[in-house]
């Protein structure tokens, strides 16, 4: 059996990079702290620390040895916190944030049903298209689209989403049909945020910049404006797929279509991921997915 000995004592000293502040975070003195550590160091016949009289830093095998440490304490963590947690019901302030039209139509709902079910919990979300900084912010946890930048955030895959260039029966009578990439630029393309649309081509992303007579920031709007005749747009599937559905916009260019992109559940850093986040992320996911069965 391993003697587990002095392991605690050696992780808040590497932590800490201080044998006072260790035995602080451990409530015990700092000679039985100092003890521990000597005696784990005599056990392994190695060297974990550099002491001098002004700091404590690890040695190169001191590191080596915190990281395997490192990994069994958060198993066990995540083992006491799996028994308590089934205990646990989510209660509480939660802060979220989620792209406006799919706040509204798929992440709102969910929330409002999570709620219903835990009355103890107390919700603020905010629907934005912003990317709001959730740490300076004091946000829980935000839903975002698509490519997530590098980030120092933790992220979780929710669903997926696919982008869709459409156009109006009437539009494609008028106007003829796009077959390749090249002809949209001979169309009027309806665009948002972005001078151009998302494709792949000969399994490459390429992008192919776009000119219309609208650019708007709404997605409801640039639907609005190609069920009207106006021109082709390129949308993610939660504002068209009704109306692709309907026959009333025709899907073009399907064949370049983008693999699916992520809808995630995006986080700060933290080991210890509360309750209430972790149960909510659970019920979202389990519910998206079963929308698409």
């Amino acid at each position: 059996m391993y003697c587990w000995e002095g392991v605690n004592e050696f992780v808040a000293v590497a932590e800490t990079e201080s044998f006072t502040r260790a035995a602080r975070r451990l409530g015990v003195s700092t000679a039985q702290v100092s003890r521990q550590v000597s005696s784990l160091e005599a056990r392994l016949s190695t060297r974990l620390f550099y002491r001098t009289t002004r700091r404590v830093s690890v040695t190169e095998a001191g590191q080596v040895y915190y990281q395997h440490c490192r990994q069994v304490l958060d198993a066990l963590e995540q083992a006491d916190r799996s028994i308590t947690n089934m205990q646990l019901v989510p209660r509480g302030r939660l802060r979220l944030t989620a792209p406006v039209t799919y706040g509204e139509k798929s992440i709102a709902p969910l929330v409002n049903d999570f709620v219903a079910r835990y009355p103890e919990l107390e919700v603020e979300m905010n629907l934005t298209n912003q990317t709001l900084d959730l740490v300076a912010e004091g946000y829980d946890l935000a839903v975002r689209l698509g490519t997530l930048p590098d980030s120092s955030l933790m992220a979780r895959r929710l669903a997926s989403r696919t982008l869709y260039v459409c156009a109006s029966p009437a539009y494609l009578s008028a106007n003829g049909t796009p077959h390749s990439l090249s002809e949209l630029a001979h169309h009027n393309c309806l665009q948002g945020n972005l001078d151009f649309w998302r494709f792949q081509e000969a399994g490459k992303p390429r992008n192919v910049r776009v000119h219309g007579n609208i650019r708007c920031d709404s997605g409801r709007a640039l639907l609005d404006a190609a069920l009207k005749g106006i021109g082709i747009v390129q949308l993610p599937d939660y504002y068209v797929q009704p109306a692709l559905s309907s026959n009333a916009l025709t899907p073009l260019l399907t064949h370049y279509q983008e693999d699916d992109d992520g809808i995630w559940a995006v986080y700060p850093h933290n080991r210890h991921l509360s309750t209430k986040v972790r149960m909510l992320l659970d019920y979202i996911a389990e519910s998206l997915a079963a929308d698409l069965t």
